[in-house]
């Protein structure tokens, strides 16, 4: 499958869903890694006209679960978030994130992603860490 296929997929599951509401989308997938942008506006500020730490988190969710979900091996499995843990480092007004997840342990059951949330000139603005459990399809 290339590159544009595994996007195509990835951006197929955003419809009727929080991610088609905050306007998420996914723009790179490599060996290792998912990045998946977001508009930073109205839409996602808190009333300070700040990205709201909310929307950053479901930004995070999305890439890092995404992930676990497309590099498992196993299509008999789910993918479930367990934990989600994001320090906020900088704040934003407009323009886009940009979030990258990369695995620190893809193991049987669970799953660690660092995800990396940057602005247009790579500053970052939240550093993530999300576990996924991997479940059985009922």
């Amino acid at each position: 499958m290339n590159k544009q296929q595994s996007l195509d997929i990835l951006n197929g599951f955003n419809k009727n869903t929080l991610m088609e509401t905050l306007n998420i989308e996914f723009i790179d997938v490599g060996e290792d890694y998912i990045t998946a942008k977001m508009p930073v506006n109205s839409k996602v500020h808190q009333p300070y006209g700040l990205l709201h730490g909310g929307a950053t988190a479901a930004l995070a969710e999305t890439v890092g679960s995404c992930a676990s979900a497309f590099f498992l091996k196993d299509k008999s499995k789910i993918i479930k978030g367990i934990e989600l843990s994001i320090n906020h480092l900088k704040s934003k007004k407009d323009g886009e994130v940009f979030a990258t997840a990369k695995a620190i342990h893809q193991g049987r059951t669970t799953h660690l992603w660092e995800v990396k949330i940057v602005d247009e000139e790579n500053n970052l603005i939240s550093l993530c860490k999300i576990t996924n459990i991997v479940l059985d399809k009922k």
